[in-house]
């Protein structure tokens, strides 16, 4: 759960000096020792103490006793590192509500120059495995923890978005902060939500997109229908940190795989058929 925002604005000083030593910190350690972080902080052991207390009630830090007295950020964390600095830039002024949640992330509302979505990325625990597993950009081996984890997915798909949009119907990307992605907001539902009357033409506009992202360098590597959105009868394709470059040794079989997926949907539900080598063909001719 994101912490909230009026919690964010009471920090002392001092809690947010240690929630940044926390972070640098975690670059080494799973666990930050209370002597490493009273020699970055250069606070005395009961200030830095007090402050720990606070933090560990606020859902921010996690304390762990075994082999050393250690510490680490939780998610309530490094969701305050990161509303802070977006706030002090001016990217967002107002966090809202939950707007909708994945395997890897959960997304909220906000106020910026006007409505925007900021997405926080959550790769932790089975999903960390995974993602160490099953992506390149993740070290196979060393000390990577959750957080770098998930900066490393959110800067992924800024990378996605920047290099997509407006050319691909992709939200506009704003701006990117640690494990946060701000976009601009769609208001509209889920492709396995909606009942479309011309599915025919939704999926010839799906397919069109995939194959404009195609030709910019980039396969998705992981569409469905949870991940399109409809708004004013236009798809909208979301959730990119996964995707793959065009030339990697394995991308023609992820290619086929996302147009699978679509084409199995459309199928499924609206009896729809569609020569899946014709739009295999249809993306990379």
């Amino acid at each position: 759960m994101v912490v909230a925002a009026d919690r964010i604005r009471s920090l002392n000083k001092y809690e947010k000096t240690i929630l940044l030593a926390l972070e640098r910190g975690m670059k080494r350690y799973s666990w930050v020792p209370l002597e490493q972080l009273k020699t970055a902080t250069k606070l005395s052991e009961s200030e830095i103490s007090y402050r720990l207390s606070r933090l560990i009630a606020w859902g921010m830090v996690r304390f762990n006793p075994v082999p050393y007295d250690g510490y680490s950020l939780v998610f309530g964390g490094y969701d305050t590192l990161a509303l802070a600095t977006l706030t002090r830039k001016g990217t967002i002024s107002a966090l809202g509500t939950q707007i909708g949640e994945g395997k890897e992330s959960v997304v909220y509302d906000a106020l910026g120059l006007g409505p925007v979505a900021i997405k926080f990325h959550r790769v932790g625990g089975r999903s960390f495995n995974s993602a160490r597993l099953n992506r390149e950009y993740m070290p196979e081996e060393g000390h990577c923890p959750w957080l770098i984890a998930s900066k490393k997915s959110a800067e992924r798909e800024y990378l996605a978005l920047t290099t997509l949009h407006p050319a691909v119907s992709v939200p506009l990307p704003i701006d990117q902060n640690r494990h946060t992605v701000v976009m601009s907001l769609i208001s509209g539902q889920n492709l396995n939500r909606c009942r479309l009357d011309a599915p025919g033409e939704v999926l010839d506009e799906i397919l069109e997109n995939v194959q404009k992202a195609y030709r910019a360098g980039v396969i998705h590597a992981d569409l469905s229908e949870y991940n399109i959105l409809m708004e004013d009868g236009k798809c909208v394709l979301i959730d990119w940190p996964q995707w793959m470059e065009t030339g990697h040794q394995n991308a023609q079989a992820i290619l086929e795989r996302d147009i699978d997926n679509i084409l199995t949907y459309f199928q499924r539900k609206y009896r729809l058929s569609c020569d899946r080598e014709d739009a295999i063909r249809c993306v990379t001719g």
